[in-house]
């Protein structure tokens, strides 16, 4: 591990610097959910809108897993990119992206106005913020993970994912709102609902994301990422050679480090099968599968992402102290077995469903909690953001952006209520596999050009109670 203390100097981020990092992260990824929060929430009336006719469903869960199509392709392009030029440059430029694309759906014109152009420009909008997703999710987690101290990489790593959930939340709740509004005839009604009011709450990701673009040009490259780029600059310049360009750099992610490429696509497809169906499809599951009204839908929902708000950064602290690779096995082993009970649960009435959505979301938040401590630490600094970028992006495309149109569509033409659970626990099956070939990196220092090893490198934490810290030689 000599390699990883080659440079010379190493300035720690100071305390401020770490909480802006953490917030600046975290609101880009709440951005970024707000608009699957708010898709999903309005899926009736997206459906009304978009796709008229006996297969609308189906189509609007399209127009959900069709975002997911340039996610791979933006992590190919944005991950070389971050790692070459900076973290900060790409995260400014995503948010921007994800956030105007989001906005405009809430101006496209309908289906009975403008005919299938409609439908068109809502999946255009959806590619670019799945293009934009691409980068913006693993140059968040890493920019995060880099900053933090090393042994709270768990705990503060986690509020990316609070970050995820209090999207998810704020857009479901937002919708909430605005149909209670109506149902209740005050400032709007259920007409003025289905014609115009769907389209404020994604109005209001434009807002979000000038708040988060600001916050994310007060910050600095991390120190991790810097020292590493300083130290290759410094080569280029001693040998006379131009640094290595955008294309090599992918070239060198690739066939370096396909391992643990192929143990994150792994390890992803149990995450996000398991997060797209519970916080994505869920929503349209209860309302148009077992027959719940707008309302309860939501109320279910709601309750459960932000019980698993509260608990997240205690997941995440968690982990610090037993490790990454315990909290996954709890909650793979877990969700296999109470996937099927749970769900067939769900069916049974409304408080039921609340106490199912609970149990299953509890399950799952040692993955989710512990996302940007595990995954960040599972490739050296030179190419963490694009290995990290290309196999999660590849493996959300396949199998988790797919999963509410999969479920959707099993469900539907089957009758099959619980085929969800089904779909989750094999999804778990191929996690346990991949998790079995994870190392252990919890605590280990994430500076240099190896990939980290638990107890390797030297202690470079700072708390964030303390002073600034010294210049570590």
């Amino acid at each position: 591990m000599a390699d990883a203390l080659s440079t010379k100097d190493f300035t720690a981020p100071k305390p401020e610097a770490v909480r802006k990092a953490i917030m600046g992260s975290a609101i880009g990824n709440a951005t970024e959910w707000y608009d699957y929060g708010v898709y999903a929430a309005t899926t009736t009336y997206l459906t009304d809108a978009f796709f008229p006719g006996e297969l609308g469903g189906i189509g609007t869960m399209l127009g959900f897993a069709v975002s997911f199509v340039l996610r791979p392709l933006g992590g190919f392009v944005w991950g070389p990119i971050g790692d070459r030029l900076g973290r900060k440059a790409v995260l400014a430029m995503t948010i921007l992206l994800i956030s105007v694309a989001t906005a405009l759906i809430g101006v496209l014109p309908t289906h009975a106005s403008v005919g299938v152009w409609a439908p068109v420009l809502l999946i255009l909008l959806r590619v670019v913020q799945g293009f934009s997703t691409g980068g913006e999710y693993g140059g968040a987690a890493t920019f995060m993970a880099e900053y933090a101290p090393d042994k709270k990489r768990g705990k503060l790593g986690s509020f990316l994912e609070f970050g995820t959930l209090a999207g998810l939340s704020a857009g479901t709740g937002f919708v909430l709102i605005m149909d209670t509004l109506a149902d209740h005839e005050i400032w709007l009604d259920a007409d003025d609902m289905a014609t115009w009011g769907w389209r404020v709450p994604f109005l209001f990701a434009l807002p979000l994301g000038v708040v988060g673009l600001y916050l994310r040009s007060q910050l600095d490259d991390s120190p991790v990422f810097t020292e590493v780029d300083n130290e290759r600059s410094a080569k280029a310049r001693k040998k006379h050679i131009d640094e290595p360009s955008i294309f090599a750099q992918l070239k060198t992610t690739l066939v370096g480090y396909w391992r643990p490429i192929v143990i994150m696509f792994g390890m992803v497809v149990a995450l996000n099968v398991t997060q797209y169906t519970l916080l994505a499809y869920q929503p349209d599951y209860l309302k148009n599968t077992l027959g719940m009204d707008e309302a309860q839908g939501s109320i279910v929902i709601l309750i459960g992402q932000l019980t698993m708000m509260a608990l997240i950064p205690f997941f995440g602290a968690l982990s610090d102290r037993v490790g990454r690779k315990p909290m996954w096995w709890t909650s793979l082993i877990g969700l296999f077995i109470f996937a099927l009970p749970m769900y067939w649960l769900m069916g049974q009435g409304l408080a039921w469903a609340i106490i199912g959505f609970l149990i299953l979301g509890l399950l799952y938040l040692p993955q989710l909690s512990t996302i940007s401590a595990t995954f960040p630490a599972m490739f050296p600094t030179q190419v963490r953001y694009a290995g990290f970028a290309i196999a999660y992006n590849v493996s959300t495309a396949v199998f988790g952006g797919t999963a509410p149109l999969v479920n959707e569509s099993v469900v539907s033409s089957s009758g099959w209520l619980e085929f969800p659970a089904l779909y989750m626990m094999l999804a778990c099956v191929i996690g346990m596999v991949a998790l079995s070939f994870l190392k252990e990196t919890a605590g280990a220092s994430l500076r240099g050009t190896d990939i980290p090893e638990q107890h390797s490198g030297p202690e470079t934490d700072v708390e964030l109670e303390e002073e600034p810290p010294t210049v570590l030689r």
